[in-house]
């Protein structure tokens, strides 16, 4: 799937859809400081272990915070999703997002929670909820991927054992700190077999 990108620039935002800035005022130790925080939400992480394939299925997008940094902007990922969709649990999140974006369904019992932990913390703070999900072939209910409502384009990946590992260390390729958790979490659980 190829991604073109054009005219790329930044402006000021005084209000976004999932973020929010603001300058946060505070005592530390009796002295007055300062610091500048983005409110965003927080999330749900899949990582999806196809057992018949025996392959790990991921996805391949564009963000534009990557694109500032590297001029590409392409991730690979886990299967992810923002708790924005009032009152849902992060279980049920989840559920939706391994179909909207993978393509599989799978029930909230398929589920096994990882651990939780913050992201940008620096800036943002958000919580991260990591699961992991095994997938068989009569889970697959559409292709994953493509164009979404919301303006993601999402293409989905499969790596081998062998594969993974090579990705893992690869610099050259932009992951995330969640990804490649899950993944050293999944080589020490089910690595050794």
């Amino acid at each position: 799937m190829e991604f073109e990108i054009e005219n790329f620039r930044l402006e000021p935002l005084g209000e976004g859809r999932f973020i929010r800035p603001y300058l946060a005022h505070y005592r530390q130790n009796g002295e007055e400081r300062s610091w500048e925080i983005l409110k965003a939400g927080d999330s749900v992480a899949i990582l999806l272990w196809h057992r018949e394939r025996e392959r790990f299925v991921m996805v391949r997008q564009f963000r534009p915070p990557v694109y500032l940094h590297n001029g590409d902007g392409m991730t690979v990922e886990l299967c992810a999703g923002l708790l924005d969709k009032g009152g849902f649990s992060p279980e049920t999140v989840a559920v939706e997002e391994v179909e909207e974006e993978c393509g599989y369904r799978i029930a909230e019992s398929d589920l096994q929670k990882i651990t939780s932990f913050y992201t940008s913390v620096g800036f943002a703070g958000s919580r991260q909820i990591l699961y992991y999900a095994e997938l068989t072939g009569a889970m697959r209910v559409g292709s994953g991927g493509g164009l979404r409502e919301d303006g993601e384009q999402i293409e989905v990946l499969e790596y081998s054992r062998e594969e993974v590992r090579s990705l893992m260390a690869d610099e050259t390729v932009a992951r995330t700190p969640g990804l490649l958790y899950a993944l050293c979490w999944w080589f020490e659980k089910y690595g050794k077999k």
